[in-house]
């Protein structure tokens, strides 16, 4: 493995098995998580993502673990904020105070929460509490700068959602192209969610079940690679470019990645992924691992 890959996949991967397709029941999840965490791709793993509905349910399934009691690295969470989020802000902070006063070793870190346009957004952040990271999911649409505007105005961060269980959750390669330039130009740090198994572009079943109908989707190398060169100040239509590439068009080395005439160092894309884009959200931390095997980057 080169360097440079290891610099993109470090921290990248959010666990959402709770979430489509996969859909996995609490106390698989937890498991999981548990697994992977002490396996050898453990460095790519972030944080585990959690309805806040669901946050009791998750840490008794979390404290019926072997060991729960003695985790020297903590369990960094993200909570999904339902409709009333001043009720689930609530919860998620008397959440972390509980832990806390159990020494439980977990904690949630991140918000993410659903906005349709700028004034959402606004009335939104007046609820955050200090001490968190908070994501707005924004439409990709003609509202996608204003809202990306308003999220810096209120000091947050932007969430992509790069597809679902069918063709019209899937947003355009134009779109996506749109948001990473927009993002990059405001200065807004941001995570993409579901519809990112794969490392690469391709057409795959949107769904784990026999009859599912399949599309094109979009990659995770695709996205985040293009975002790398979006903070650099690649213009949307290259960007557009990077975003439908086959596997073989990016070159992973030890010093960085390159496309076509354009290079990123390692250092540079350190810091897109320190400080730009953060992580993707998967139902599945083995289908991202098994492409890239696939790719030969494994």
């Amino acid at each position: 493995m080169t360097e440079s890959l290891r610099v993109l996949m470090t921290d990248l991967i959010d666990y959402a098995g709770l979430f489509p397709p996969a859909a996995l029941p609490m106390k698989a999840s937890v498991h999981n998580f548990d697994l992977y965490r002490r396996g050898e791709h453990a460095w790519m793993l972030n944080r585990f993502v959690v309805p806040v509905a669901r946050l009791d349910e998750f840490l008794c399934a979390f404290e019926q673990l072997p060991g729960s009691s003695d985790i020297p690295v903590p369990w960094k969470l993200s909570a999904i904020v339902g409709s009333n989020a001043k009720s689930d802000i609530a919860t998620i902070v008397d959440f972390n105070q509980r832990a806390s006063s159990r020494n439980s070793g977990v904690i949630v870190e991140a918000l993410e929460l659903k906005a349709a346009d700028p004034g959402a957004i606004c009335q939104l952040a007046e609820l955050l509490p200090r001490g968190f990271e908070s994501y707005f999911e924004i439409p990709c649409s003609n509202m996608t700068e204003a809202c990306i505007r308003a999220i810096a105005e209120v000091g947050s961060r932007a969430k992509l959602r790069t597809g679902g269980d069918n063709a019209q959750m899937f947003p355009s390669f134009g779109d996506v192209a749109d948001f990473l330039v927009a993002c990059a130009s405001s200065s807004i740090s941001f995570k993409a969610s579901a519809g990112l198994h794969h490392a690469i572009k391709g057409v795959h079943r949107y769904t784990y079940e026999p009859e599912s109908a399949s599309g094109i989707m979009h990659g995770f190398l695709n996205i985040f690679v293009a975002a790398a060169f979006a903070r650099q100040g690649m213009k949307a239509p290259d960007i557009e470019t990077v975003l439908t590439e086959p596997g073989q068009a990016f070159g992973f080395d030890h010093t960085g990645v390159r496309w076509n005439e354009c290079h990123i160092p390692n250092e540079e894309l350190a810091s897109a992924r320190h400080s730009f884009c953060l992580s993707f959200g998967s139902c599945s931390f083995n289908e991202p691992i098994d492409d890239l095997r696939v790719l030969g980057l494994l």
